[in-house]
């Protein structure tokens, strides 16, 4: 994890690089990373790819910023055929008596009519215990064909993986063919998706299965969910999946192994690389060996969820934590100018400033306590840069040890490699030998609301939290659907601590607005979306195509970083 981090990020998976050659190709440590897959967003966007940097990175680079083995591209596939699939069903309802209907549902095949199985699974669901199709009732009929969605309710969106401002608000239907089927909606980036969610979390391919048959993407007419099993296309959703389930191993420049396997944002998602490579990678590490797996964005972001959504998920407790920080965004949280993608650094990030840097430590200060609500040791790793004056660097260390880290080391790895890292591997192996007293941060039994209010006073800070009249209606319809008891994801702004990006260092009073909830029900997850956060981000002024070139006779790939 790291500290709120600039536009520019700090380099936490440079840092993750580093520290498994640190580890391996230095110590002799058996150790292996798990990374996330960048998303085309970034990687054209502002970002730019997440494959690390310098000595420091997974090859061949290209292949992982860009397509890799197309999970990404499988998980737009299912989630658009699952949207398509819940347009197309509202308007073959509205168009079509009951009778009509079933014979289309359940034609005539060479002489003879058969439920299909995911169709026996919806007829036990109704409590209709019959297999031949010509002994069902017209009650029982119409209670088979009709899902009888409320549009209104539906939260299910197409995703496309790519930065596009201009989705965020569409309407669909406005062709003749779809006879007056016309309603608002919206495009999410792919990595959004519940069913990357999903992805990140299983453990098996019959998990996976069943994860994606409970997505619940609308309420029928009488208020009850509608899952992705009601609508008949559970099984073609993990055809399309099954071969994104399998981790990519790729390798380091040093020659230790990475997998690479989901995506999901920290900011708009639960923001973590998946419970498969974990599980997988500790496998082969051995039990002296180390997975380091990576959270996205900050602490109070993608550490949280790692803690309260992932380790419930795997049953996999944590041993040491690595918080990631720099100067540069030490010196913004002090009060150091706006850090803006593509423009220069102001002198204040490349000239020396203790004062800077000194009153930027109020922000690894928090991600440190808000580490230590879970009770697992923390070693803070300084990514230093060439600009970073050995002072600079002595009084981030020291005021980090001071607040409670078990200790705090700065690391040189994008120029040395493994070799730059080496401190801080020996740091986080003398750290996992201490005393864990790992513990979630919520019951779950607690109401919903309660469970986002603690996430909102004791990890971000916040006085108090206020729901929009949507969003408490949601809450209230997701518990009496029976979901409250699930984990919390919190969709909110990685760049400060409260809802409002400007806000640095470490504000404290606000109230903490909840805008709308959402749940995702397959992935296992209440999603509350805070203050103005949207789920497709957009492209800046220069935006990193501008740098990104092929050459058509080497075929090497340009500009990607």
């Amino acid at each position: 994890a790291r500290i709120t981090p600039t536009p520019l990020g700090e380099g936490k998976s440079t840092v993750t690089v580093g520290l498994v050659q640190a580890l391996t190709a230095h110590l002799n440590i058996n150790s292996f990373a798990c990374l996330r897959q960048p998303s085309q967003g970034p990687t054209f966007g502002v970002k730019g790819g997440a494959a690390g940097g310098g000595y420091a990175q997974v090859i061949p680079m290209e292949e992982f910023n860009l397509h890799l083995t197309g999970d990404i591209h499988a998980i737009t596939a299912a989630n658009n055929l699952l949207a398509a699939a819940i347009d197309a069903r509202i308007l073959h309802e509205n168009t079509q008596s009951d009778k009509s209907l079933y014979n289309r549902l359940v034609p005539v095949v060479n002489g003879v009519r058969g439920f299909s199985a995911i169709q026996l699974a919806r007829l036990r669901k109704l409590g209709i215990n019959k297999t031949d199709p010509e002994s069902l009732t017209e009650e029982e009929i119409s209670k088979f064909v009709r899902l009888d969605i409320d549009p209104s309710t539906i939260t299910w969106q197409r995703v496309v993986d790519t930065n596009d401002r201009f989705l965020r608000k569409i309407t669909i239907g406005q062709a003749n063919t779809e006879k007056g089927f016309v309603r608002q909606a919206q495009f999410d980036i792919a990595v959004a998706s519940e069913i990357m969610a999903i992805l990140a979390l299983t453990t098996s391919l019959q998990d996976m299965k069943e994860r994606l048959g409970r997505m619940v993407v609308a309420n029928d007419q009488k208020g009850e969910p509608v899952t992705a099993e009601d609508l008949g296309v559970t099984g073609a959703l993990a055809v399309l999946m099954k071969d994104a389930i399998k981790p990519t191993l790729m390798q380091t420049l040093e020659g230790t192994p990475v997998f690479v396997h989901a995506g999901p944002f920290a900011n708009i998602a639960h923001g973590n690389s998946s419970v498969l490579a974990d599980k997988i990678a500790l496998k082969l590490v051995g039990e002296k060996g180390f997975v380091v797996t990576e959270a996205g964005f900050g602490a109070d972001i993608g550490m949280e969820k790692f803690f309260n959504i992932k380790c419930r998920a795997s049953g996999l407790v944590p041993s040491v934590v690595v918080l990631v920080a720099t100067v540069r965004a030490l010196k913004m949280h002090g009060g150091g100018p706006n850090v803006t993608a593509g423009a220069p650094l102001k002198k204040e990030y490349t000239e020396e400033n203790l004062q800077l840097v000194a009153d930027g430590c109020c922000n690894l200060q928090k991600q440190i306590q808000i580490t230590q609500l879970f009770g697992v040791p923390v070693v803070v790793a300084l990514n230093v840069f060439k600009t970073d004056s050995p002072a600079e660097v002595d009084l981030v260390c020291k005021i980090a040890k001071e607040s409670g880290a078990f200790d705090a080391v700065p690391c040189n790895h994008w120029s040395a490699g493994g070799r730059g890292a080496v401190k801080l591997a020996q740091a986080v192996e003398k750290a996992a030998n201490q005393k864990n007293s790992f513990k979630y941060l919520y019951s779950l039994e607690l109401p919903i609301v309660e469970k986002i209010r603690i996430i909102a006073q004791k990890v971000y800070g916040a006085q108090d939290v206020e729901l929009s009249p949507v969003a408490q209606s949601q809450v209230d319809r997701y518990s009496r659907q029976g979901f409250g008891n699930l984990p919390i994801c919190m969709a909110k702004t990685h760049l400060s601590l409260s809802h409002q990006p400007e806000r640095k260092g470490v504000p404290t009073g606000f109230i903490l607005p909840i805008s709308d909830v959402r749940a995702s029900i397959g992935a296992g997850f209440i999603y509350p979306l805070v203050g103005t956060m949207s789920t497709m981000p957009g492209l800046p002024t220069r935006p990193c195509f501008y740098d990104i070139d092929l050459d058509p006779i080497t075929e090497q790939v340009k500009g990607l970083f």
